[in-house]
Parts: C-alpha cells; structure tokens; sequence
C-alpha cells in the first residue's frame, strides 16, 4: 500500500508541533473516521484519523466534514475521556504503521488521568483504539475484533491491548553496512522483494525506488555476466542509504505522480519511477490531502448508495419502456382518420358487402382520383357490424390521444426527474444521500425507513455548500432537490444571480451580491458545470438569471423551476479552480 512505514515517520514528525497542545474538539463523521480539533502554539487545526480498509490514513485536513447529528458511541467516549486533555507524546512504533498519542486530563474527580489513542493503519485490519496506558486495558475501539474473528487478540472494551502480530523485520534506520550485506548475501531473493521482506515499513513503491537508483554501469555488467546474478551488496547498500539517509533526518520531499502504467502514487521521498504530473508540497498533510482527496467519501458513498442506485434506475428502465409503449399507441391513434374514413366508405356501399367477405375494393369518394382502396372484414361479422366496428376503433384513439399526449409528458418529467437524481447521485456526499433518500420518501417512492423512530423535526434545514470567489463574494450550491429548493427559494433574494447549466440535469448556483465581476460570474458558473451532468464535458452551456425571474410550476417535482430573461455564457469545468475556492459545509 501507498501509506507506510516513511509515510507515517514523516507524518509524525510533523505532528511533534501538536505536543502541548489542547484536544479543543471531537467529532466521529462516519464508522471509519475520527477529526480531533487541536488547539496549539501553531493555532487550530484539525487532525483526521482514518481506519478505513481502503484508506486508512493520519494527516491534518482542511476539509468541512458534515457529522451525524447524534454522535456514535466511541466518539462520545473519546469526548468524554480525551476532550480537553494535553498531548504529551506522539510517537511511532518503530518504522510500524502504528502510531501512539498519549495525552493527560483531569477526570471528574479532579485527579489526573492518562489515556492513549492507538491508530493502526494496516489495510482492512485498521483501527482506532482508546486504552489506558497504566493497565493496558482497552475502553473501546471504533472497530471491535471478537474472539470469533481473531483468535490472536480481541478489541474489546474491558480485554487488554495486544500488539499486532510480530513480523520480526528489521528497522531500515538502524542497521549497519555490515549487517546490510551480510543479510543480502545470504539471501537468494531478487533484491526489491528482499527489501520488502526484510525491512519494516518498506513497500514495495519504496523498495522500487531504491532499487531504481541502482547506477546504470552495474544494471548493464549484470545483464552481461552470468557470474553476478543480482545486484551487487555494496551497490545496493548506497542505494538503500541514499533514501534511508533522508528518512532517518527528516528531509522528506512530499511528492504526487503519475508511474509509468498512468496510475497515481504518492511518497514522503523523492521517487524516480513518476513518469507525469509530479507535484510536491510542504508538508506530508498537504500531500496525503491531494493524493486522498475524496476517494474514500466516494468509495463509502458508493455502497450506501447502491439501493438508491438500482431503484432509481429500474424506475427508469420502467418509465423508458413506458414511453415506448405510449409512442407505439401514439402511432395507431394516429390512424384513427383511416377507421373512420374505412366506416364511412362501408356504411355508403352496404349493398356491394355480403357476410363471410374478408375483405372488399371501393371507391374512395373523398379521394380527388377517385382511387380504389382495399379493406379488410371481420368474415362473422355483417357488413353494418364491420362498419360499426371501425367507427368504435375511430372513436377509442380519438378520445385516447389526449390522454397519450398526457401520459407522454408525465413520463418524459418523470424520466427527466429520475436523470436529475442520478445525476445528483454521482456527486452526492454522505449527507446528501440522506436527503435524497428522504425526498424519495415524501414523494412517494420509498417508504420511511425510519416511521417508527424518531421524526425529523419541521425546521431541520437541508446542507448548504458555500463557496466564496476569488472578489470575496459568497456563492451558494445545492447538489440535490431539497438543497436546490432551499438555496433558490428560501435564502436567495430577488436580485441575487441564479445560474443553472442550459438543458442538463445539475445544481442550482446563487451569486449572493448584486455587485460582482466577470471572475465571480465565471466561478460560479464553472461551479454549475462542475456540479453537473456536463462535468467531463467542454464548452458547457450555463444559463443566468435574476431570482425574480426564476419560479417553480405548481405541482412540480421538487428542485424544478422555469425561469426566463436569461443570458447563457460557456465554460470548460476546472476541478483546480473549483478546488481553490474557500469553501465550507453547514445546515441551512
């Protein structure tokens, strides 16, 4: 993985400037992850702690995280045990991906109590876990291992902590030249994957860009002697000690890139094997921020959006075949003309019919030609049943089109609306999926997982994203139905901008100033095509309006609107200029 022993060394290094600093604040925005606000000589920040099996992950962020408004158990017990409290240690264990903070309170008592918070990043296995450092007892973990999962250990409240297992690898900052050569001579693996397998804290990215550095003269005098079958020890050494070096200072080089297969990595050290897009940073933080950056929001959105995502698209699969079905009828309503023109015809040569014909040739008297056209007879019926049956046909499509006409529209609002979901779906966070299932439930399409449990207050407002552009001035988005309502008609005044991309589904954008330049229209309607259908898109068409010129219809689907007086500019969505505007997170 990515994130290893180097990374979480750098990563703790730089959280040293957090020691003697205040835990201010706790909140736990999902099952994985846990924000510590800290209050320090360096000012506020706030720290993510991550067990995700797919991201686990320690930096600081810059991010707006929305929490439930009922916190989770652990969280209400890291508050009760570690809000307030001095850290007084951070350390790593070894060159491990585990990582100790050990801190100090008063309990209620007035007595002072210690407790630490263990994290292990280790892939599916990660954990956050609060013990007592005296005893060694565990309070609780955000993820609880039973005795039935892991016969190794169990994390538990009450069980003491157990370290993970053992994997009797050397610490790459402390072994000798000596040592180096005499443990790679005596091995026969290549020497990337005796890297991996020797050292703690090396992947195999690392173990990669060490044996990378291996001088072109010594690849070349190996691929031609048959007596060297491996890099040379002392060859291999330099190269080792020409990162490890680095590491055991601290002189990391945060780094982004593309490798050669076009995939994207990152490291705390300098790596030779990104081929593109290399970006440094600062700090590791800055780093982790831009390598993560909502991937695994995404990844978590993904499964809890599933259910939503396949009834949403049955129901549109059902509407699409629907107007399939309405279309076809269309067709044969149109020929209602031709039943009554064939009822006519048979009811003015009733003579020239007899019962048991299966059809007849007449002389189409409303025809300038006077052509002859064939009809077809039912041969049970007599030749007046035959014309009443067409004048019956006649009259059911004609009194049906108006009806086909109706359904036709309902279902082409209905497809249109089931599009905007899906669209609303793809960019949703963890909270507006929630508020996307809940206008599901006040429509009428699910029922209300939730009857019997508590009920949703009256003036609970939906989530609003803020922006502000680069001329200082506030820009409000909605990314689902309930926001877009909520940001265009309740908070937008009537002379506020209202921008909305031209004939594709996205969200509603509102420039909250009546005075504003062409760099904030610009950011904001790069924010209704970046929030939009049209995202990968170029040139996107985004249209503008006065509020005052923007209404709903009576009894349309929630987020729909009619507006007029618009003008229309064309942007190309740009995810670094979305992602440079200040922007924040906060119900209503």
């Amino acid at each position: 993985m990515a994130l290893d022993g180097i990374v979480t060394r750098a990563i703790v290094h730089e959280l040293q400037g957090c020691k003697g600093g205040r835990i201010s604040k706790i909140h736990q925005p999902n099952g994985h992850d846990v924000v510590l606000t800290l209050r320090a000589q360096r000012g506020n920040s706030k720290l993510l702690i991550s067990a995700s099996p797919t991201y686990p992950r320690v930096h600081f962020t810059e991010k707006t995280f929305v929490n439930p408004t009922e916190a989770p158990m652990f969280c209400m017990l890291l508050r009760k045990h570690c809000e307030g409290a001095i850290i007084e240690e951070i350390r790593q264990i070894g060159m491990e991906r585990i990582i100790h903070i050990d801190m100090r309170q008063r309990d209620e008592l007035g007595d002072v109590s210690v407790k630490r918070i263990i994290i292990e990043l280790m892939g599916r296995h990660s954990n956050i876990v609060l013990v007592d450092p005296i005893t060694g007892t565990i309070l609780d973990g955000i993820h609880h291992v039973t005795p039935s999962i892991s016969s190794y250990r169990v994390i538990m409240p009450g069980f003491s902590y157990t370290e993970p297992p053992e994997q009797h690898k050397s610490n790459p900052l402390e072994i000798s030249n000596t040592e180096f050569e005499n443990s790679y001579n005596a091995s026969e693996e290549e020497a990337s994957r005796w890297l991996v397998n020797s050292f703690s804290g090396l992947s195999p990215l690392i173990a990669g860009e060490i044996t990378s550095r291996v001088p072109a003269a010594q690849e070349a005098d190996q691929a031609a002697s048959e007596d060297v079958a491996r890099i040379e020890a002392n060859v291999l050494w330099n190269a080792f000690e020409s990162v490890m070096g680095l590491v055991r200072v601290h002189n990391y080089t945060p780094v982004t890139g593309l490798n050669a297969k076009g995939k994207k990595i990152f490291s705390a050290v300098q790596l030779q094997s990104i081929k593109d897009a290399e970006k440094t940073y600062d700090t590791m933080s800055k780093c982790m921020e831009d390598y993560y950056g909502d991937k695994a929001e995404r990844d978590t959105v993904k499964q809890r959006v599933s259910d939503l995502l396949r009834f949403l698209q049955n129901e549109r699969s059902k509407n699409i075949k629907k107007l399939d079905n309405l279309n076809k009828d269309l067709l044969e309503a149109d020929d209602a003309d031709k039943f009554r023109l064939w009822g006519e015809l048979l009811f003015a040569s009733l003579h020239q019919v007899s019962k048991g014909d299966k059809s007849v040739e007449l002389v189409n008297f409303y025809d300038e030609d006077q052509a002859n056209i064939t009809i077809q007879l039912d041969p049970l019926l007599t030749p007046s049943d035959n014309a009443q049956r067409y004048f019956k046909r006649y009259n059911k499509y004609k009194n049906s089109l108006a009806v086909i006409h109706e359904q036709l529209g309902k279902t082409k609002d209905e497809i249109d609306y089931l599009d905007n979901l899906l669209q609303q779906l793809s960019i949703a966070s963890m909270n507006d999926i929630e508020e996307i299932r809940e206008e599901l439930v006040q429509q009428g399409y699910l029922r209300d997982r939730n009857k019997k449990g508590k009920k949703k207050k009256k003036n609970d407002r939906p989530t609003v994203h803020q922006f502000t552009s680069s001329e200082g001035i506030e820009l409000l988005v909605g990314k689902n139905n309930l926001q877009n309502e909520y940001v265009t008609n309740r908070l937008a005044s009537s002379n506020d901008t209202w921008l909305h991309t031209k004939d594709i589904p996205g969200s509603h954008v509102v420039i909250r100033s009546t005075d504003f330049g062409e760099a904030t229209l610009e950011e904001a309607a790069q924010l209704a095509a970046y929030f939009s259908q049209a995202k990968e898109s170029s040139s996107v068409p985004v249209d503008y309006t006065l509020i005052r010129h923007v209404r709903k219809p009576s009894g349309a689907k929630p987020g729909f609107v009619i507006y007029d007086n618009q003008k229309t500019v064309f942007v190309t969505p740009n995810e670094e200029l979305i992602k440079s505007l200040p922007s924040t997170i906060k119900n209503g």
